[in-house]
């Protein structure tokens, strides 16, 4: 089998890719996963559209009758958005998901997987996935981290999501040699809040900085990607003391449910919306659009185009 035999790309990347034009790829859980239909599919279209006007093409990636479709059309996009028992796929099932034939929506780690497969270096999404609280009993530690390591795609998010254990979260990207870039600012963003009150290891400015950086890895031999803390806007953030009461209610939440494995982050972002009265999805939004323009900005600058 060769990869044009699992590979479909929809007509737009089909175009981009012929004519070397900057692409990048997002993740599909965020679609099926993390907002009701019809906003999951509105927002998917939105931010399909932040890259557009930033000068990039966009690749949604999913999982559809034995294929890695890269790009979704109109139609595709619309059908993913109304699955209700979509695969959520990571790299441990997506050989399984794709054999078996079935709708499965892309976590972080399928995504870098797939973008890499289909030649695509940037990837934006909303936040990643990293060590759960009480990991220490638990063992859960999302194959995110894992995935960094292994799989050479330069992802942006708005830090790892708020309600995991940020500290370890960091530690453990140290330990697998993941450069954490926080953009613009020296403390690692927290999802929802700007500052986690953790310092990230690396600063950059620009995105010629982590083109350079991302092609240096390249050069250099590297196993690997890189992952691009990029904050929320502020006029959009929920402060740290403000949400943080609520993380620790849907986490106790959580726990007393017995809720876990795949099953606790969909729960927990869920109880978020509701403790926040709906705050929390509009962060989502505006954080992954945010993330969206700045994924086009160093797709562009490792296209060698120029970047406002």
């Amino acid at each position: 089998m060769t990869l044009s035999n699992v590979l479909t790309f929809s007509p737009e990347v089909a175009e981009a890719r012929a004519a070397g034009r900057p692409l990048v790829a997002l993740e599909s859980t965020i679609i099926t996963h993390g907002m009701p239909w019809p906003q999951n599919v509105e927002t998917a279209r939105a931010v399909e559209d932040e890259i557009r006007a930033a000068g990039a093409v966009p690749a949604t990636l999913a999982l559809m009758a034995g294929r890695i479709h890269v790009g979704l059309t109109s139609q595709e996009l619309e059908r993913l958005g109304q699955t209700r028992d979509a695969m959520k796929v990571s790299r441990a099932d997506l050989a399984a998901c794709l054999a078996l034939g079935r709708m499965g929506a892309t976590t972080v780690a399928a995504t870098m997987i797939c973008a890499h497969l289909a030649g695509i270096s940037v990837f934006a999404t909303g936040g990643i996935g990293g060590v759960h609280r009480g990991a220490e009993v638990s063992f859960d530690i999302s194959a995110d981290l894992a995935e960094f390591s292994l799989t050479p795609v330069t992802v942006v998010g708005a830090g790892a999501k708020a309600i995991l254990d940020l500290p370890k979260t960091l530690e453990v990207l140290e330990t697998y040699g993941v450069p954490v870039i926080a953009y613009g600012q020296d403390d690692f963003p927290a999802f929802w809040s700007r500052s986690s009150g953790l310092k990230a290891p690396l600063r950059m400015d620009n995105v010629g900085q982590i083109a350079a950086s991302h092609l240096m890895r390249v050069n250099l031999g590297v196993t690997g990607g890189q992952f691009v803390a990029n904050p929320i806007p502020i006029e959009a953030e929920i402060p740290r003391a403000e949400i943080d009461p609520f993380i620790e209610q849907a986490l106790a939440e959580a726990q007393r449910a017995g809720i876990s494995a795949k099953a606790v982050t969909p729960f927990l972002l869920q109880r978020m919306f509701e403790l926040t009265q709906g705050r929390s999805l509009i962060c989502n939004i505006a954080l992954v659009k945010n993330n969206a323009r700045l994924a086009a900005g160093i797709a562009r600058a490792l296209n060698g185009l120029p970047t406002s």
